[in-house]
């Protein structure tokens, strides 16, 4: 989850704290906030980075912090594409505007597949030319590598919600007639190239994962079955999981409306598990400890990815293992609070409030 906190793509103590609770808390993986791989591909002046060498120390700060509590440390490398030089979104969650020049976040020129803006009123991009696009791959490659030189065991590229690889994708925001637009081929070019490239450049062993927007829930947009053959496509050039969202397309980047219900996007993952025979990682409104197991053991997907709860709950992997009668003992908890916890749980008797007689 972006914490918008960060200063000239550098992470600090915010993103150590914000990043290492959840290693506390007994998650299995973390992974970072997106992650940009070119100073103009972060989505605001808060957003974090790993474009030039001098940014790998902050990360080896918290990757080395997860791994030593017992954690796998992630980052979800991106570019935000015509979704980049935002607001943060506490200030709005739109197009900048005076007070954000008055606070110094000035904008940026930005960069999509075509010259087509997010909507009215926002910025429009510049239409990549295929020298970019080269430079851009090449740019991913090197963050990947300095991730990797940080201590991150999982590459995730983030190919969802409208950022510049979605956007390539997404027949929306692509009008391209080169070999990087027109039909589903031409529109997956690029997400198979940069996939292609950072498997070459990194390790066997080394997971790499794809964040991908399931669907556009927009007519003519991209579908349910194109991710199903994207997800085939990737699976020969080496990724491992394809991790399922959706939507983003259109409109804000960081807050879509509607109404959502709990595992609303559970069936996009298992239509990829079982359609491109790959393994998938399902997310959105997983909340309940039975409710996250019964998606694994019931085959829907291999890995939950858990985030808002997360933020609610920093300790949610550690609580759910109790509440499935797990780790009796507090194993997953961190020996200098477990100690205590399983000490007073043998000799004490808990508050049960009286029920209301209301």
């Amino acid at each position: 989850m972006c914490q918008y906190s960060a200063h000239e793509g550098y992470v600090d103590d915010w993103h150590l704290v914000n990043l290492g609770r959840f290693a506390m808390g007994g998650a299995g993986l973390i992974i970072t906030e997106a992650t940009a791989v070119q100073k103009k591909g972060r989505i605001t002046h808060g957003c974090t980075g790993i474009w030039k060498d001098e940014q790998i120390i902050g990360h080896s700060r918290i990757a080395q912090f997860i791994f030593r509590n017992g954690s796998i440390p992630g980052i979800q490398l991106g570019h935000a594409g015509r979704k980049a030089s935002m607001q943060r979104p506490w200030y709005g969650n739109g197009p900048l505007n005076e007070d954000d020049f008055e606070r110094g976040d000035m904008p940026w020129n930005i960069v999509a597949p075509s010259a087509c803006s997010v909507g009215e009123g926002w910025q429009i991009p510049e239409e990549m030319s295929e020298e970019q696009i080269c430079d851009l791959v090449d740019d991913f490659i090197a963050a990947a590598r300095r991730a990797i030189s940080a201590g991150y065991k999982v590459i995730e590229l983030h190919g969802a919600h409208g950022y510049l690889i979605h956007s390539f994708l997404s027949p929306v925001s692509n009008k391209r007639t080169d070999k990087y637009g027109g039909d589903l081929t031409g529109r997956m070019r690029l997400a198979i190239d940069i996939s292609s490239a950072l498997r070459r450049s990194i390790s066997d062993e080394t997971p790499l994962f794809f964040r991908v927007s399931s669907t556009d829930n927009l007519e003519n947009g991209w579908s349910i079955e194109d991710s199903v053959e994207l997800a085939k496509e990737l699976k020969k050039v080496g990724v491992d999981v394809i991790d399922c969202s959706s939507g983003g397309i259109s409109g804000s980047a960081t807050a879509a409306g509607g109404k959502r219900m709990p595992g609303y996007q559970v069936p996009f993952a298992e239509k990829i598990k079982q359609n491109a025979n790959i393994m998938t990682m399902a997310v959105g409104l997983i909340t309940h400890p039975e409710q996250a197991n019964q998606i694994i053991k019931s085959g829907k997907a291999d890995l939950v990815a858990v985030a808002r709860e997360a933020l609610f709950n920093p300790m949610w992997a550690a609580q759910a293992a109790q509440h499935l009668n797990l780790d009796k003992q507090f194993t997953l908890w961190p020996k200098q609070s477990g100690w205590w916890l399983e000490r007073r749980e043998k000799s004490s008797e808990f508050y049960s409030p009286e029920p209301n007689s209301d």
